[in-house]
């Protein structure tokens, strides 16, 4: 798996938003695979959700909230189940994903904004394989800190690391 660290200058994270929306179309551009945004702020998720609606004047990137499709329910028999660990029908869902896990069977590019390693989310669910992480580093001391951390575990585990400074 190849995974890109994004560390980003002050003006850059200033419109973290736009560059995740930037960065999100650029990978709908260069691939067929689908995109999931990980996201654990549940502000972050709403106005990014907002955000991909309008990039621009003239064009939006069709995403959907997985909280949307996949919630705890119950089933026939009135137990309550949990589908956020089965496969999901990936032509029902929109190209771009936004969500706080990664649905099983995920086998596209994942943003990453949170400060855990993707395969964390990987151990939490059924056989999701990643092609392609993005790792975004704000410039603050923290966000560097947890980008350290995250580089020093891809690598132990050896994984393809490549970084660009923004």
């Amino acid at each position: 798996m190849n995974i890109s660290f994004y560390v980003l200058s002050e003006s850059k994270a200033q419109d973290f938003l736009g560059f995740i929306c930037q960065l999100t179309q650029t990978a709908l551009n260069k691939s067929t695979q689908s995109v999931l945004i990980l996201i654990d702020d549940e502000k972050l998720l709403s106005t990014l959700d907002e955000a991909l609606w309008a990039v621009d004047a003239v064009s939006f990137i069709p995403h959907q909230r997985l909280l949307d499709v996949e919630t705890v329910g119950s089933d026939n028999k009135g137990t309550d189940t949990d589908i956020s660990n089965h496969p999901i029908d990936s032509k029902s869902l929109a190209p771009v994903l936004l969500g706080s896990y990664m649905p099983a069977d995920f086998k596209g590019i994942v943003l990453n904004t949170t400060q855990h390693p993707v395969n964390t989310f990987m151990a939490a669910t059924n056989n999701a394989h990643p092609t392609r992480v993005l790792e975004l580093i704000k410039p603050d001391p923290s966000s560097v800190q947890e980008g350290r951390q995250k580089y020093k575990s891809y690598q132990q585990l050896g994984y393809e690391l490549t970084y660009f400074k923004l």
